[in-house]
């Protein structure tokens, strides 16, 4: 952490998942110049949002097979998550078009960054130029700039290709991977990573959205050589096949068997229990609540960190500010204990 008490904060994933992060870690920047008091005070200096880029499906395959660039979806979303204005500028760039024509299904974010990808020739520059436009408090990298593509393979042995298709397998995934394999990350965001106080990884669909990040070469390196506290988000709910049936610590263990052990310091996981009817409406569509297998999870070397995070309403997802409550109490509790670890060692020493 820098002198000033403030934080350098990476967050790692994809989709809805990172995009509901970056709306609560957003409040806690700091902005320069500060022109009035912030609803809360800062504590984060600096924030990064690292993105998958492996989408092939909706609008962003559409665009990516018929343009040749990298899918612009989840890069979208989290501009507007980290946009000042989420109201009309944030509408504008989530807006998807009707009809039955060539636009039907195009939301507007997407198409305005394909036009400045090809104004620009650059996909960074074209990220850099749209987050000026919605005025984003944070930076957001793809975590490569090479054209990546999902494989996985499943329980009984077959192969399946794209992202969108291993959303929709019914059988269990035993791992993805990355074609081509060789993929470099983007320089900025090992950069990020070295640098970083608070590393995040979650919530999101466990081997589409978080694990290609990690499969890029060297991120999984850099994130177990940082010294930034590392946290695991763990997800409300399993997704039907991807995850059917997993636990906490399966989602840890799943990582860890793509990337390498030891990844993560601490997991933060939701305490408040799952209403009734929208737990019975999830479960007909193969979907339950994870299970908070606390014993498995003090086996993998990991701090537990439970709070009351459920977002109201018929969908279950978290609610922002108090995920980032939570990931900033998690943060906290690892450094006291690192404190104390010190303390420990010196007197074991003298």
């Amino acid at each position: 952490m820098n002198l000033n008490g403030l934080a350098k904060v990476v967050s790692i994933g994809g989709g809805t998942g990172l995009a509901c992060l970056l709306k609560g870690l957003k409040h806690g920047v700091l902005d320069l110049p500060v022109i009035e008091a912030p609803p809360q005070p800062p504590w984060i200096s600096r924030l990064t949002a690292i993105v998958t880029v492996a989408d092939d499906g909706g609008s962003s395959g559409r665009l990516r097979d018929e343009l040749q660039i990298l899918p612009p979806g989840d890069i979208r979303s989290c501009m507007v998550a980290l946009s000042t204005d989420e109201s009309l500028l944030g509408r504008i760039f989530q807006y998807r078009f009707p009809g039955s024509g060539h636009l039907n299904g195009h939301s507007f974010g997407n198409l305005f960054v394909s036009a400045l990808i090809g104004v620009t020739g650059d996909f960074l520059e074209a990220i850099r130029v749209s987050s000026d436009v919605l005025a984003i408090k944070g930076r957001i990298y793809p975590s490569t700039l090479r054209d990546v593509r999902l494989e996985a393979v499943l329980e009984d042995g077959s192969r399946v290709c794209g992202e969108s298709a291993i959303s929709k397998s019914t059988l269990r995934i035993k791992r993805v991977n990355l074609v081509p394999a060789d993929c470099r990350p983007v320089r900025a965001v090992l950069e990020a990573i070295r640098s970083a106080d608070i590393i995040t990884v979650g919530p999101g669909s466990l081997f589409t959205s978080i694990v290609p990040n990690l499969l890029v070469r060297g991120i999984a390196r850099e994130l177990r050589k940082s010294p930034a506290v590392k946290i695991f988000i763990g997800n409300l709910m399993t997704q039907p096949g991807e995850t059917t049936g997993f636990s906490a610590a399966e989602h840890v263990e799943a990582i860890y068997s793509h990337c390498g052990k030891r990844l993560f310091d601490a997991i933060v996981l939701n305490s408040a229990p799952i209403p009734r009817a929208e737990a019975a409406r999830y479960r007909l569509q193969g979907s339950t609540p994870v299970i908070s297998d606390h014993a498995r999870l003090h086996d993998l070397g990991l701090k537990i960190y439970e709070a009351r995070m459920l977002a109201p309403g018929k969908v279950i997802r978290h609610d922002p500010g108090r995920l980032t409550a939570a990931i900033r109490a998690a943060y906290g509790t690892c450094l006291e204990s690192r404190d104390d670890r010190k303390v420990r060692q010196i007197s074991a020493s003298l």
